[in-house]
């Protein structure tokens, strides 16, 4: 029972960890967000992030995976079992990222920022983008009946749609609050390709 509480409790640290991390990095980015940081607003010490984390790009690393993982729940629970359209998948990425808007305004951030080395958060963002574009392709293929280099030229407009909604709701602009123009715009991609 001992190992059960143990195990329950450094899950809680762990979880308050990450989203504190989040928390902070969405604001402030990587080189502004410290370990000591994390430590204040999760309550731990930092003890408490070192024995989960072997330093701060691997909680990074971390904090974008978890934040993806969250977003990818949140996509399936709203896309359940139907097969989507083009325009469909890509309000639907818009809509299910405003719920969870760490994950890639924190990748975003950590990509955009230069650093003497390659980071492993921004390594596996980048590798989670990859991953996405790959699936996206695959399903605009079976949904369009392109080729695989069309399809994937469909998925990259599809992601720069909806990088770019994001930027401009985080920039207060409204011009997209109606997440249907994002459909109708890969729509008429799509038209131009095929």
């Amino acid at each position: 029972m001992g190992q059960r509480i143990t195990r329950a409790n450094g899950e809680a640290s762990r979880r308050r960890i990450l989203d504190a991390a989040a928390a902070i990095a969405g604001e402030r980015g990587y080189v502004g967000t410290s370990i000591n940081d994390v430590a204040t607003a999760s309550g731990l010490p930092k003890s408490s992030i070192y024995w989960h984390f072997s330093d701060k790009d691997a909680l990074f690393a971390a904090v974008i995976e978890d934040s993806y993982d969250q977003w990818l729940d949140e996509f399936n629970i709203r896309a359940g079992s139907r097969t989507l359209s083009p325009a469909e998948l890509v309000v639907l990425m818009h809509d299910s990222l405003a719920s969870f808007p760490a994950f890639l305004r924190f990748g975003q951030l950590v990509t955009l920022e230069r650093h003497e080395s390659e980071l492993s958060a921004r390594a596996k963002f980048v590798e989670i983008r990859r991953r996405s574009l790959h699936n996206m392709a695959a399903l605009f293929a079976k949904a369009t009946g392109t080729d695989d280099a069309t399809a994937a030229s469909i998925a990259s407009v599809a992601l720069a749609l909806v990088d770019g909604a994001f930027l401009a709701r985080a920039a207060g602009e409204h011009t997209l609050d109606d997440s249907s123009v994002l459909g109708r715009a890969l729509e008429g991609y799509i038209a131009s390709v095929t």
